[in-house]
């Protein structure tokens, strides 16, 4: 009998925020044959929702769903120290190691100094980051979500840099051209966040509906329910 080689396939777990830039991570992923294994996603205890953007745990839920791939939710206190978050993130690394996960894939594009934070905080703990949309030119990558099916609504926007009027609108081509000079294509320097519903990594859409529109701790936020509910 010949020998039968060993080959090992990575396990991955990909820091899932429900927005755009992690799904078209999958996305990528996926079209390079890379298998990913399950979705990590923090959760704000105070209001059981994603930090930043806002999006309600029901949601996230459905997109994990829709990706047909296990969610991992990480409860966060509510206000949450950097101390803090390192403690209860080096505790999830050593149940992911436990659980197989070797590789963890974040949707990063060209901040260097959140890169090397990642990088330098998972040293050592068994799980090596990889950033398979790093440095990829924005405007050219958000024009080809948009061109390949991705659905996204704006969950969070800065008003001191994009009018409050665009939280809830839809990541298109009209939204592009609204941004004021300057802004990145992707809001990667924080400028917007949005929800991914629908698109290519997903198997079917995550309707939802756009209730409230408030101003909070600086950001203005739209409220997204699932449709129906």
């Amino acid at each position: 009998m010949g020998n039968v080689l060993n080959y090992h396939m990575p396990k991955t777990l990909l820091s899932w925020s429900s927005g755009k830039d992690s799904a078209w991570t999958l996305h990528v992923l996926r079209s390079q044959g890379v298998r990913v294994d399950g979705l990590l996603t923090t959760i704000n205890q105070a209001f059981d929702r994603v930090a930043m953007h806002a999006v309600r745990r029901t949601l996230v839920e459905q997109q994990a769903a829709a990706v047909d791939l296990p969610l991992w939710t990480v409860p966060l206190p509510w206000p949450c120290s950097n101390a803090e978050y390192e403690r209860i993130m080096s505790d999830v690394c050593r149940q992911a190691v436990a659980s197989g996960y070797d590789t963890i894939a974040f949707g990063d594009l060209f901040l260097t100094e959140v890169r090397e934070y990642r990088e330098r905080t998972l040293q050592g703990t068994g799980l090596t980051p990889i950033f398979p949309v790093w440095g990829l030119p924005t405007d050219a990558l958000a024009a080809e979500m948009i061109a390949a099916g991705l659905k996204a609504k704006i969950t969070c926007v800065d008003p001191k840099i994009l009018p409050a009027a665009l939280a809830g609108s839809d990541f298109n081509d009209a939204f592009l051209k609204s941004l004021p000079p300057g802004t990145d294509p992707c809001g990667e320097k924080g400028e917007f966040h949005s929800f991914v519903y629908n698109g290519p990594m997903f198997r079917r859409p995550v309707p939802a509906s756009v209730g409230e529109v408030v101003e909070r701790d600086g950001f203005v936020f739209a409220d997204l329910t699932p449709a129906g509910s």
